[in-house]
């Protein structure tokens, strides 16, 4: 899989939309067990749903972690008043005990993450929290003619597959393996997206980075790319009256660390 380059500008064209998952899962996170609480957000992105938890725990102590300067630089720029740091979630360890842990849309970038679960869990303080909320759509067509298009241009190895996260009942196996108290779920968003091949304009900002990157010095090959993926999601998710509906489904999962 390459390594996306981001882009804030792009990713927020559909800030409303992609930021009502995580407003629904830090509304199921419990009391927390610190009235100072500890909170870490991993994969923070641009910043734009990390001021969630600070609207939802204002004595928290909050920070954003991120591996694209791109990105932090976007969140420094707009929500000074909370910290962002620069650090790889596949391999972040917690360096002091947190009441909240947090990920939204990232952990399907990270191969074999369930892993990591182990150490996050045991950095919770008893009764801290991990949450996170991850795409459940690999099988939808955005995402099956996207890698029927990159195989059929040589870039296969570009892009995620379908097992790039689990289901459900393999995180809540696991996470209550771990000792916690686990509540998980699904839900399929139907989005309304307005503008021209908005669906495209979507990708653009997420599951198509890769692609866009390993393309970046081939104008012309980027360009007939985005000519064929274009008309196949026309077809795919055609415009209606009312604008263009769009079916996502997210997996949520918290798990409270018993103590």
């Amino acid at each position: 899989m390459t390594t996306p380059a981001w882009d804030p500008a792009q990713y927020l064209r559909h800030a409303g939309h992609r930021a009502r998952p995580f407003a629904d899962l830090i509304a199921r996170i419990p009391e927390l067990p610190s009235p100072e609480p500890v909170v870490a957000d991993l994969g923070c992105g641009p910043g734009n749903v990390t001021v969630f938890l600070a609207e939802r725990w204002p004595t928290a102590r909050i920070t954003g972690y991120d591996n694209s300067a791109e990105m932090l630089d976007k969140a420094r720029a707009d929500y000074g008043h909370l910290d962002f740091v620069h650090a790889d979630v596949r391999t972040w360890a917690p360096a002091q005990p947190y009441d909240l842990i947090v990920s939204n849309a990232t952990l399907q970038w990270v191969p074999g993450h369930v892993e990591l679960f182990g150490a996050w869990v045991a950095g919770l303080r008893p009764g801290g929290v991990f949450a996170f909320q991850v795409p459940g759509n690999f099988d939808s067509p955005s995402h099956r003619l996207m890698r029927e298009l990159a195989e059929s241009a040589g870039l296969g190895d570009t892009l995620r597959h379908d097992d790039a996260v689990l289901a459900p009942e393999t995180y809540l196996t696991a996470l209550a393996d771990l000792g916690c108290e686990v509540d998980v779920w699904e839900t399929t968003y139907v989005h309304l997206l307005q503008g021209e091949d908005p669906v495209l304009d979507w990708v653009k900002g997420t599951g198509l980075r890769p692609v866009l990157t390993a393309l970046a010095d081939d104008p012309g090959a980027r360009e007939d790319f985005l000519d064929a993926y274009r008309t196949a999601l026309r077809k795919a998710y055609p415009a209606g009256p009312h604008g263009t509906p769009f079916p996502f489904r997210r997996i949520f999962a918290v798990a409270r660390r018993e103590g």
